[in-house]
Parts: structure tokens; C-alpha cells; sequence
């Protein structure tokens, strides 16, 4: 088929007058290279990983959009401390989005490049928050016969973050994980993978219907952060469990405090020799999220064995190697419409993504509300 000469994509920039502007801006169509694919993107989520790139520490809650149809533009203004948090990226137009799915519509000369034309891909490598994508045929995953572009639009980030979650967990030596913001998207496969592999997982959420919501997917320790009664129930939990090891997706405020000092409490209901430095086993909370954006506060009470770390899931994949990563994804691609099946409650075009009265409601991050670009959709 014949290709256009150009498409719209996606890009973020920060000015030095302290303003973040993200606009559609007409590129030229490549020629893939003879490892490369042309894939037309037809599906990419809007993730909590994209808002990083996408905003930054721009103040959102001041964005206002001006323009019409591909020439809109969403703008925000960014605080003095922002700028010089994001002092790096001043000037530069980043492409957005880390994921999409979509057709091979063209490909270079190599067997396997020619071998996807025509097939619906999932794909990884940023810059998806556009309507056409060029990028080496090894990066694509062909999805099953049936699967659609909108099934395989989630199938990196969330599912991979979820498996690695538990290869994590087998690395270190641990044998049952904490999980922050448990009934997301992420969370809920999450659920689904433990149960599966029979690991225990204890769930923390904030509300009372994201207990009900994971009670009904088979959960058995869900713990509300809302509840008066949280650190004792938390603490039953891991007990219960024997989980050393968490993932807090919320980043700031002393929910990982919180858990350690669980963490330590349970381990204290087990007779043993007493020392003045606490329990014996190692107990490590993995930040991988920003979702509360203040400092992280530790209120040392849980001994002196545990971490508090960041954990990023490239970093992960190319510490567990290539043999890993073929693993995990050959998981995903069989398991796309089950345990890794992802629901979105909006779809919205590029233009759409845009529109400061949109960007108000996905960038809220809240749980059970999920969009989802199409960028053909324009």
C-alpha cells in the first residue's frame, strides 16, 4: 500500500520561559531501514509512566488548551523549582507515549521485517502518542490470531511490570509481595499472576469498593488504608503471608514507613533470639510510582535490615537478560485476553488528548479510569 508523506506526532516541550507546551506536529514518513517496520498506530494507553515526559512538573491544574483541530495546543505553567528539576529537557521537543499496538503496513528488506507485514503488532519504544511508527521489527510482538490492536495496546508496561514483579521476588529470595494502589490496572494483573503461580500477595487500597472490587476477583488479604484499623490489619496480613517485600506505587508520604514497620511487627510475633537491631530478615520496599508526588517520609521503627529503593522496569529487563524478556512476553502474548487482559473506560483521539478538560481527568490517575488514544481516530 502506498504511504503518506507525513503524519502527526506528539511532542513535549519545556520552554525557558517556564512553560510546557504539547502539540501535534507534522513529520515526515520515513523509509524503513532493512530492519525496520512502519506500523500504523492504531491503539496507545495513557499510563502513569507517559505523564512524566508528557508534563513533568508542569502545574496541571493551571493547563489551558487554545487552538482547533491538529493545531491545538495544551499549555502550563512551570514553578522556578520545576524548571530546575527539569532543567535537562529545556528546548527539546520529546516524543511521548511508551506503548501502542497496531498494523505493519511497510518494511525493509529482512526476512523477518517482511515476515510482519500485514500483521497486527504490539510495540515499545516510545514516541507512540502518534499515527505511524518506525522502529526495529525485533521490538514488535506479533499478537494471536483474533487479538485486536486496542487488546494488545497495554501489553508492555502493566504486564511485564506485574511479571517481573514476581521475578523480582524470586531473585531476592522472597516469598510473598506487597502491592500499593492494588486494584489498578496493573494490580488487578497482578492479582491474577499470583493466584496463578500461587504466590500471596497482600493488597493495599484506599477505598472501601476497591475491596469489594478485588474480594470478587478471588483476593484473600486486602488491606484499606482508609481503615482506623490499617496497621493492625496490614500487620495480620504479612503475617499471615510472610512477605519482605513490597512495591508502593504511591512514591511519596510514609506509606512505605508504614509497611516496613508492619513488616517488622509481624516478624516480631515469631519467637526468637531478642536483638537490640531488630528482626533478622531483610525487608525492602521497591518505589516504582509517583502517584502522591509529596517527600517520602521513614519513621525509623523496623531495625536496621531493610531498603527502600527505586525500581524501573527497563532497568529490571536488562538486568534479567534477553533469555527473560522472550519468557515473559511469550506470556503476555498467550494470555492477552485473560490474566493480562487490559479495560479502558475512554477512547479519545490525539487531538482529544490535547483538550485541557481531558487531560484534567486522566491525569487525575484515578483508580478504574483508563484511556485509551486512537490515533487514526482523527
Amino acid at each position: 500500500m502506498s504511504l503518506p508523506t507525513t503524519y502527526l506526532q506528539m511532542f513535549s516541550t519545556v520552554s525557558e520561559d517556564g512553560t510546557l507546551r504539547m502539540a501535534l506536529k507534522d513529520q515526515a514518513m520515513p523509509t524503513p531501514k532493512p530492519d525496520q517496520v512502519i506500523v500504523r498506530i492504531e491503539a496507545t494507553p495513557i499510563n502513569p509512566s507517559d505523564h512524566g515526559v508528557m508534563f513533568g512538573w508542569a502545574s496541571m491544574n493551571e493547563a489551558t488548551s487554545s487552538g482547533d483541530g491538529s493545531a491545538r495546543v495544551l499549555t502550563a505553567p512551570v514553578s522556578q523549582m520545576g524548571m530546575g528539576v527539569m532543567k535537562a529537557r529545556i528546548g527539546q521537543a520529546l516524543p511521548v507515549g511508551n506503548e501502542g499496538a497496531g498494523t505493519v503496513i511497510a518494511a525493509g528488506s529482512e526476512a523477518y521485517a517482511q515476515s510482519l507485514i500485514g500483521k497486527v503488532v504490539a510495540v515499545m519504544g516510545g514516541g507512540m502518542y502518534g499515527q505511524y511508527r518506525a522502529l526495529p521489527a525485533a521490538m514488535c510482538m506479533p499478537l494471536m490470531p483474533g487479538h485486536t490492536a486496542k487488546d494488545g495496546a497495554s501489553s508492555f508496561v502493566n504486564p511485564l511490570t506485574a511479571l517481573c514483579f514476581l521475578e523480582t521476588m524470586r531473585l531476592e529470595g522472597h516469598t510473598a509481595i506487597v502491592h500499593t494502589a492494588a486494584a489498578s490496572n496493573l494490580g488487578q494483573m497482578l492479582n491474577r499472576i499470583c493466584q496463578a503461580d500461587g504466590v500471596d500477595l497482600v493488597n493495599i487500597v484506599r477505598r472501601k469498593e476497591q475491596v469489594d472490587l478485588l474480594k470478587d476477583m478471588g483476593a484473600k488479604y486486602i488491606c484499606d488504608s482508609s481503615s482506623e484499623n490499617f496497621a493492625s490489619e496490614l500487620t495480620d496480613a504479612i503475617h499471615a503471608t510472610g512477605a519482605t517485600l513490597a512495591f508502593d506505587a504511591t512514591g511519596g508520604g510514609d506509606l512505605a514507613s508504614k509497611i516496613l514497620s508492619a513488616m517488622e511487627a509481624a516478624a516480631a510475633r515469631t519467637p526468637g533470639a531478642y536483638s537490640i537491631y531488630g528482626s533478622i530478615h531483610h525487608k525492602q520496599v521497591y518505589l516504582y510510582g509517583g502517584l502522591e508526588t509529596s517527600p517520602t517520609v521513614l519513621s525509623r521503627g523496623y531495625g536496621m535490615a531493610w531498603g527502600v529503593g527505586g525500581w524501573l522496569l527497563p532497568n529490571f529487563l536488562a538486568k534479567a537478560g534477553a533469555e527473560v524478556g522472550t519468557r515473559l512476553r511469550t506470556r503476555v502474548a498467550k494470555e492477552l485476553k485473560t490474566t493480562f487482559a487490559s479495560h479502558y473506560t475512554d477512547e479519545i483521539s490525539l487531538i482529544e488528548a490535547l483538550d485541557a478538560k481531558i487531560v484534567a481527568e486522566y491525569n487525575a490517575k484515578s483508580t478504574g479510569k483508563k484511556f485509551l488514544i486512537c490515533p487514526q481516530k482523527d
